[in-house]
């Protein structure tokens, strides 16, 4: 969904289920950084090997996959950073969340980025 305008309204409706899997994407992107540095340095990991690591890099694609169909434009997993595209007064934005904050409550022009970001 390449061209999918959202409200503020709608982008914050949709911020809940976002941050859930934002979480789950977190706890994957720890596990796979121990799993890959315990293969790395020849070690073990409780966590598992190379099945477990291919699993949760499935997941991880999946939740971003979802979040792409939805027309959310995924920016980083490390943190996890994520635009809704969205127009304020005639203006092409990005309402913007980024992993830790508690609300959607920033954009930033579509030319402009994460360093134009301004509190809405």
């Amino acid at each position: 969904m390449d061209d999918r305008i959202f409200t503020l309204d709608e982008a914050r409706a949709l911020l809940p289920a976002v941050m859930e899997e934002a979480a789950v994407v977190i706890a994957a992107r720890a596990d796979l950084a121990e799993i890959d540095f315990a293969r790395r340095t020849g070690g073990g990991s409780e966590l598992g090997g190379l099945p477990e690591l291919k699993g949760l890099q499935a997941r991880i694609e999946e939740i971003l996959s979802g979040w792409n169909e939805r027309g959310i434009e995924v920016k980083g997993i490390a943190p996890v950073l994520v635009d809704f595209p969205s127009v304020l007064d005639g203006v092409s934005v990005r309402l913007c969340w980024i992993e830790g904050e508690r609300e959607l409550g920033w954009y930033h022009r579509t030319e402009l980025g994460f360093a134009g970001r301004r509190p809405l």
